[in-house]
Parts: structure tokens; C-alpha cells; sequence
């Protein structure tokens, strides 16, 4: 199984370009993560806002693999802990499709983009800038891949 994290917004800060390379090098034999970069829509006083977030979502939409799962981050998605994402992606794995993740812009998906979503995953609560949403969704990859994997990373 494949996984594609398809992310809105560019340019990573070097903390997380390195945090989420050194996920991706540790997932790349379980689980290779491919990511995904969509630009922002255009925002400002004289944009309409409702066309950032639909351009952002057609773009989206547009980077799914054909016939993959889709789990959209949204924040009124069901929270997993991590032994329940570790149930899931072997739910995933199970169904021989590939896997694609997806992180919305600074005011979230398209309601294209989730109903297209198979599922939605909330991060919990808080609100988390969309570039360390990237690392999040990595490491919670990896420790479920390692859950799965009866390796001691997770310690719980």
C-alpha cells in the first residue's frame, strides 16, 4: 500500500522538511509516503475567500490516486488514539487500496473534498499550524506502523 499525504501550502520550514524526511526514510519499507504539495489559493482583502478554499479543493481533488482510500484531517472527524489509527491502517492495509491523507488550507477543505473523503480523522481539539500537521500525521504513521509491527517504539 501506497500512502500520499496531499497537503495545501508550500514551503516547509527546514525543522519539519527534516522531521517529515526522516519520517518518510523510516516508513519508506511499511508504508512509502509520498507527499504532496498543493499551492494556496489566492487570499487577500479583494479575494473572495470561498474561491481560495474551492481552487484549493479542486487541486486536491485533482491529486487523489484513482481508487484510493481517502481520510480527510478535519477537525469534526473522529479523534483515533494511537492503537485505534494502528487498527485502522490494518483496515486499510486489508483492503488493497492505496492510501491518500489530506490536510486542508488555513480554512480547511472543500465540501468537495469531504464528501469525497472516506473518512475523517480530527487531531484533537487544538489548533495546530498546517505545516506541523504534516509531522504529526507522519510520526502517528510510523508509530502505528510500528504498533502493528510489534516494534517497542510505541510505549504505552
Amino acid at each position: 500500500m501506497k500512502t500520499r499525504l496531499i497537503s495545501v501550502g508550500e514551503r516547509m520550514p527546514a525543522w519539519v522538511a527534516d522531521g517529515l524526511a526522516e519520517y518518510r526514510k523510516r516508513l519508506s519499507h511499511e508504508l512509502p509516503l509520498d507527499l504532496v504539495e498543493i499551492p494556496l489559493g489566492n487570499r487577500g482583502k479583494s479575494r473572495d475567500p470561498a474561491r481560495a478554499i474551492a481552487d484549493e479543493g479542486a487541486a486536491v481533488l485533482a491529486a487523489l490516486p484513482k481508487d484510493c482510500h481517502v481520510v480527510a484531517l478535519d477537525g469534526r472527524g473522529k479523534p483515533w488514539s494511537s492503537e485505534q489509527l494502528a487498527a485502522e491502517l490494518a483496515r486499510w492495509r486489508m483492503s488493497g487500496r492505496d492510501l491518500a491523507i489530506l490536510i486542508g488550507g488555513p480554512d480547511g477543505h472543500a465540501d468537495e473534498v469531504l464528501a469525497r473523503a472516506d473518512q475523517r480523522w480530527s487531531l484533537g481539539p487544538l489548533t495546530l499550524p498546517h505545516m506541523l500537521v504534516r509531522l504529526v500525521v507522519a510520526e502517528q504513521l510510523y508509530r502505528a506502523t510500528s504498533i502493528n509491527a510489534g516494534h517497542p517504539y510505541h510505549r504505552a
